[in-house]
């Protein structure tokens, strides 16, 4: 293709591309974690916190700090004492919170003495108290307390080994619950008085927002096993790898059933309740409003996108290609999930970059200027500082024209490195929520 033409080409595809990142901005701001709890603090639920004798507060997540501080604002109460885990968030907290700046998405000393102080906290709240739980993504990590007998170290390692082999969120927790002393519902069985959760989701398999799900469940009943631990790791191909203690209390709770999580109708959890206030479908209808305020036809689809990310791409240009047939144009079709990344190579990226980079070579064969991202809604992506990219259909032109292989980009996992070169990067900085990630998918007229 002659310079000329190819720079012009370049040109209508760039005027396309640049609409995805307000849209996908605008999908993380409907997510935003003050606004959801000052809409779920309604006068009833105000007037139920002003009816305990006491309220107390765990918070934990990537949201919660932001979540804390805007219960503290608007809910009218007087708050005793509260934990607060964060990763990484500076300064000082308001209130009476006692904050943890801890890690993830692999726990560490801090995410136990996280976790231990939240339980010691939820012991002490009388019959006629409340304790008010605050999730959100990323919850499972940053409040930890390994069961007996196990290491932060054995947690840890397990925790990286099924992140490694692409293992989804839904049998990540199946094997945290298990190995925590508070997830699965032992958080809220260790609480005599009322428990009251509002969370954000994250979670979009195998059930969308499922309360034992999001951070691995600390408030609810646990419907999973330790004979579905013991599958989690025999299909992730772990099993062998794991610490022996951790091997030994596996085979123990497969074997004897010892030391099960609460199960559905556990009268620990009676005085329970629980509220999802966010979550990925909120994302999408805000990414929806923003791209119809610019002009474009949209369709959103509910399926979450999930599987391992260079796989799904393809499919996933055709089923949204497909959600926009005879729409006008422009046109946006919008999805949201969870992808996953097998590690094969040594580079860098994250699920979002390499699910871009994998569907660069559908956009290159369409007949009419497209233009796809994919982000993060919590701004990180991997360990990169990214939340994601963006591509359109002269990306592969353009990383032919700089010498770049996306082929051996793919096959090393290092999408970073191949965005960054072409200035594709969707750099947010950390959000401060988290419901998984928003994809969006523009066609321009032929």
């Amino acid at each position: 293709m002659e310079r000329s033409r190819l720079a012009a080409l370049e040109a209508d595809h760039r005027r396309l591309t640049a609409f995805l990142r307000p849209i996908v901005s605008a999908g993380i701001a409907a997510v935003e974690p003050g606004q959801l709890i000052l809409q779920a603090l309604d006068e009833q639920t105000k007037a139920t916190l002003r009816a305990a004798r006491t309220v107390s507060v765990v918070a934990a997540g990537k949201a919660s700090a932001t979540m804390w501080r805007s219960f503290l604002q608007h809910a009218d109460v007087t708050v005793r004492e509260a934990i607060v885990s964060a990763p990484g968030e500076p300064g000082c907290l308001p209130g009476p919170a006692i904050h943890f700046r801890a890690s993830h998405p692999v726990p560490d000393d801090r995410s136990v003495a996280a976790g231990l102080a939240a339980l010691d906290l939820a012991a002490r709240v009388p019959e006629d108290g409340v304790l008010v739980v605050l999730l959100s993504g990323g919850a499972s990590a940053l409040l930890a307390a390994p069961a007996p007998g196990l290491t932060m170290g054995d947690k840890g390692a397990v925790t990286r080994l099924l992140l490694s082999r692409g293992c989804a969120i839904d049998g990540l927790n199946c094997v945290r619950r298990h190995l925590s002393r508070l997830k699965g519902g032992r958080l809220a069985a260790c609480c005599p008085g009322h428990v009251f959760t509002l969370a954000i989701s994250d979670v979009c398999v195998p059930v969308d927002d499922d309360p034992a799900v999001i951070g691995s469940g600390p408030t609810v009943p646990d419907p999973t096993t330790w004979a579905d631990v013991l599958d989690v790791l025999i299909r992730h191909s772990c099993l062998d790898e794991v610490s022996p203690a951790l091997r030994r209390i596996v085979d123990e709770g497969v074997r004897d059933g010892t030391d099960e999580t609460p199960k559905p109708g556990d009268v620990r959890l009676a005085r329970t309740e629980y509220r999802v206030i966010g979550s990925r479908a909120h994302a999408m209808e805000g990414a929806r409003r923003e791209a119809e305020r610019l002009g474009f036809a949209t369709a959103v689809i509910d399926r979450a996108t999930t599987g391992e990310a260079r796989v799904v791409a393809p499919r996933l240009m055709r089923e949204m290609r497909r959600a926009l047939e005879g729409r006008a144009r422009p046109a946006c079709a919008i999805a949201s999930g969870e992808t996953t990344v097998v590690v094969r190579g040594k580079g860098r990226g994250g699920r979002n970059q390499e699910l871009v980079l994998a569907a660069a070579e559908s956009l290159a064969g369409l007949p009419h200027p497209a233009a796809f991202a994919s982000a993060g809604t919590d701004g990180v992506d991997g360990p990169t500082d990214a939340a994601g990219a963006v591509a359109d259909s002269t990306t592969l032109s353009r990383a032919a024209q700089r010498g770049i292989d996306p082929s051996v980009a793919l096959d090393e996992n290092d999408s970073n490195r191949f965005f960054a070169r072409l200035d594709d990067l969707i750099l947010t900085g950390s959000t401060g929520t988290n419901v998984g990630d928003l994809q969006v998918l523009l066609l321009g007229s032929l």
